[in-house]
């Protein structure tokens, strides 16, 4: 460990942002840099636990520990290569992950955990500005040839990873750039498409193959695929949003969050916005759904002037800490206040929707709402809810989003036409050991198969089919099993 005592020593400490009236004005990411100094007391905190249950939290088993007594040390080489030896993208979830390690910390037993994500962003980011980070071509080609369709997070690792065991990968993304949710979902605020492209690049330069505008399916035949790859992995993601089925959903100004995001993101980048423009310009806006989607829309509708931003939550409120509930080391389902609600925005809980009001020209004007009250189980858990009476009320509101998560991948098209197995809820069956669909030559990897979940998540399950499929082409692999390094590069 860099320093016994650092935890004694030195408190959490993040970076810094740019002030709430100043960042609204841009879509620039507004968190600062950790100075030397104060890179080197978050590192010093890390205590080396006999069992640090970081691992245990962290999704790909990162070596937490271990790359941060090389930041204590400053050999930065060193902890790029532990950090890239488990996670292919620490730019991506050293930006957006909801860091579940740090829930597993050991000092957060009594103490604010040590900021992993923070450092795991800046090891990657000074490992890029020092040079360390250069195109791997595999020695050797094995001759087969795999199609990644779907360019999200799992479909990048997976492709990374059977481009390091020597396969010619081609990816295939329906979109006109590569990325995925990464990049036509997360706003650029927290997430600049900058980070996305040099990745792109490094790939591209290590030979991986990208074909945008191709929708398997629709513009590309699932046949030809077929008949030209050796195997096939579906990373086409959760894209099905959970409707609100209520009197009034067909107004204008009733929009589900994807579709407002993905145009706001379309124009930071200047390119062509599909369908009717959105926007929350001088409108109030009530976003329905408290996750982070639901934030992101907060953080949009705020830089684009919303005259007021409300979210509700059909849940009930949670806690501001742990409960007996949910004791350490499990992940809390805690009160979380993103950078978006401190821009502004009025939150609500246990709040459902009736109706959404219409003027005479078929726009929508208000929101009718009721109150809820939930009972809890045994264990705490919220089982069931009533309405209350007499608490109904009409809100003003001329753009409501609908982020209430996704609930399948698309059936339609791809999907349907292979007839692919899927399980209760509508997601690709395949097992966790597998990854292996119905169909011997087609994996699936990602939200696709586990459904709506982390970015973190995405890479994990993207790094183990990429193994399963290598040792269906070669029968053996050289890519090893979660928690452990690639072999061969």
């Amino acid at each position: 460990m860099g320093k016994p005592t650092g935890f004694l020593e030195f408190t959490r400490e993040l970076p810094g942002k740019r002030p709430v009236e100043e960042r609204k004005q841009d879509y620039k990411e507004f968190v600062s840099p950790y100075s030397a100094e104060q890179l080197n007391h978050q590192a010093a905190r890390c205590m080396n636990c006999g069992v640090p249950f970081c691992h245990h939290g962290c999704p790909l088993g990162n070596v937490i520990p271990e790359f941060n007594d090389a930041v204590y040390k400053q050999q930065w080489e060193e902890a790029y290569e532990i950090l890239s030896a488990t996670n292919n993208f620490p730019e991506f979830t050293g930006r957006i992950c909801p860091a579940p390690c740090e829930s597993s910390c050991v000092l957060g037993i009594n103490q604010p955990p040590v900021a992993i994500e923070e450092i795991e962003k800046h090891i990657i980011e000074i490992a890029f500005d020092k040079g360390f980070i250069k195109a791997s071509k595999p020695n050797l080609r094995t001759g087969k040839k795999i199609a990644v369709i779907g360019s999200g997070p799992a479909g990048l690792a997976a492709a990374a990873q059977l481009n390091y065991a020597g396969h010619q990968v081609t990816v295939f993304e329906r979109d006109d750039a590569p990325g995925g949710l990464l990049r036509y979902g997360i706003p650029d605020f927290k997430l600049e498409k900058w980070v996305i492209d040099r990745r792109i690049r490094l790939m591209e330069e290590e030979g991986v193959v990208f074909r945008c505008n191709a929708h398997v399916g629709v513009n590309t035949g699932i046949n030809d695929l077929l008949r030209e790859y050796h195997a096939i992995v579906l990373a086409i993601g959760s894209t099905i949003p959970r409707d609100l089925p209520v009197p009034g959903r067909e107004l204008h100004g009733v929009h589900f969050a994807m579709e407002f995001l993905k145009q706001q993101n379309k124009r930071v980048s200047q390119r062509p916005v599909e369908g009717d423009d959105i926007f929350a310009t001088g409108k109030h806006v009530v976003v329905i759904g408290g996750g982070d989607t639901g934030s992101d829309c907060v953080g949009t509708s705020n830089r684009q002037g919303a005259a007021s931003v409300t979210q509700f939550e059909l849940m009930p409120r949670p806690a501001e800490s742990r409960t007996p509930f949910m004791p350490w080391p499990t992940y809390p389902m805690i009160l979380k206040t993103s950078s978006s609600h401190e821009e502004g925005c009025d939150r609500d809980w246990a709040v459902a929707t009736k109706e959404f009001v219409g003027d005479d020209k078929g726009n929508l004007k208000s929101l009718r709402t009721v109150r809820l009250e939930w009972k809890f189980t045994e264990d705490g858990k919220p089982a069931q809810f009533v309405e209350v009476p007499g608490t109904e009320q009409e809100i003003p509101c001329q753009l409501a989003l609908l982020a209430m998560g996704f609930v399948h991948p698309q059936h339609e098209g791809l999907v349907n036409e292979l007839d692919i197995e899927r399980d209760s809820r509508g997601n690709i069956r395949a097992t966790e050991k597998e990854y292996q669909t119905n169909i011997a030559k087609i994996f699936v990897a990602g939200d696709a198969r586990r459904g709506q979940s982390l970015v973190v998540w995405a890479i994990s399950e993207g790094r183990e089919c990429a193994r399963k499929v290598d040792e269906y082409l070669v029968s053996y692999s050289l890519l090893e099993s979660k928690d452990k390094s690639l072999i061969a590069l």
